[in-house]
């Protein structure tokens, strides 16, 4: 059974929290013990129903001001597929937590006020699934029972929302009319709404496709550690340990190791006590090479035919996640998969308004700011695009002083 990785994203009060809460009740993905809490609850609707918000606003400062401030994770599963779901704060003061909710998703659900219709955080919140180069969109019209569940006012915000969609390159998405209050579209579908011939957002989240990358194009398997016992009874052994983080390796092929450029070719992989003919994305394994190279923690095996960039000057994309502004004349360090190196901020080409999407010049990054930058490392890097492998074509960013993650690095280009 697969697993869907999926965001909610929306304004304050759009009923992010609400929408999950629906889905997992309807579903009946909540357990025995969460039911009882929830219906002893004193939090109401003003009809009087269940207050479902309450599922994930977890912390204590959620539940009194009625927003999600921190990424609440919910796991459930139907017949058809498992999900893990990240509920992402909205509010711009809390970017950096949906950043990194939506760093490993698979799809993202913004949700719109059917009374509001595409506001600026809606424009912020899109550029952000954009950035992350999610694959699937889902715009959820909410609060459609406060709109007379009107077929025109839907059309106007997909109409709307589709403008917006083609500046960012958003491609597939998909529009659905809900009510999370009412559990309209959520789980059933909506007697209100007949106008709507289209999926109710649980059929929809069931069947979008979930693309893995089981290519060669992208193989590509960062070395954690060097197993050399060097015992009698495992005298010659020497494998290469590591998760494969995309693609695919099978016995036999020819592998590059980078940035040394060393060549070889796959003789056995081994996965717990199996002897696999392959290794896919996601896999630990450790895998055997014909020849006795040099190889180190932090190397990246790739496939022979497909090599990614090798440079110590690349272009990113860079969310800052700090509360202390960014310093150029600092060292930081950049960790990329298992690999860790130091660098500087060589150049601050922009830095985005993501309300409007405006390009602005600026010295320096503070808290939430997202914006393009050069970064230059103190080793060549073996990385792809961003937007062609994500698993590779991404880093964080470290305060040497602190060793305390202060940004995210999307890489677009080689800036040699």
């Amino acid at each position: 059974m697969d697993i869907l990785k999926f965001l909610t994203a929306g304004s304050v009060d759009d009923g992010k929290s609400t929408l999950i809460g629906r889905l997992l009740y309807d579903s009946e993905s909540i357990l025995q013990d969460q039911l009882e809490a929830l219906q002893a609850s004193n939090r109401k609707n003003d009809d009087g129903t269940i207050d479902l918000a309450i599922l994930t606003d977890g912390l204590k400062a959620e539940r009194e001001q009625g927003i999600t401030i921190d990424v609440a994770y919910k796991y459930f599963q139907t017949e058809k597929r498992k999900f893990i779901i990240a509920d992402t704060p909205g509010h711009i003061q809390y970017t950096r937590n949906m950043v990194t909710g939506a760093s490993n998703a698979d799809l993202a659900i913004i949700l719109i006020d059917a009374r509001k219709g595409v506001i600026e955080q809606t424009i912020r919140h899109s550029y952000l699934v954009s950035l992350l180069a999610l694959q699937h969109v889902v715009v959820a019209v909410n609060k459609m029972d406060m709109v007379d569940y009107s077929e025109e006012v839907f059309n106007n915000i997909v109409k709307d929302y589709q403008a917006m969609a083609a500046k960012l390159n958003l491609n597939e998405v998909s529009y659905i009319p809900v009510s999370a209050l009412k559990g309209d579209n959520i789980v059933h579908e909506s007697v209100n709404m007949i106008w709507y011939q289209g999926k109710s957002l649980l059929d929809h989240l069931e069947t979008v496709p979930v693309a893995i990358d089981d290519s060669t194009d992208h193989a590509r398997m960062p070395i954690q550690w060097i197993i050399r016992p060097q015992t009698e009874e495992l005298h010659d052994y020497r494998g290469y340990a590591g998760r494969v983080a995309s693609g695919s390796f099978k016995v036999n092929d020819a592998i590059t190791v980078l940035p040394s450029g060393f060549s070889s070719t796959i003789s056995k992989i081994e996965f717990f006590d199996q002897e696999p003919a392959e290794a896919s994305a996601g896999m630990s394994v450790t895998v055997h090479l014909a020849d006795e190279i040099d190889i180190s923690r932090g190397d990246t095996l790739v496939n022979a035919k497909y090599l990614p960039t090798v440079s110590q000057l690349i272009e990113a994309d860079l969310c800052w996640m700090d509360t202390k502004p960014m310093d150029a004349s600092l060292t930081y360090l950049i960790q990329h998969n298992s690999k860790t190196t130091r660098c500087k901020i060589s150049d601050v080409l922009h830095k985005v308004n993501i309300n409007t999407l405006d390009k602005v010049s600026a010295e320096s990054f503070n808290l939430n700011d997202i914006g393009r930058v050069v970064i230059k490392t103190a080793d060549p890097l073996a990385f792809d695009l961003y937007q062609e492998n994500k698993a590779n074509g991404g880093a964080i960013l470290i305060d040497s002083r602190t060793n305390l993650t202060v940004g995210a690095l999307m890489f677009r280009a080689n800036a040699d």
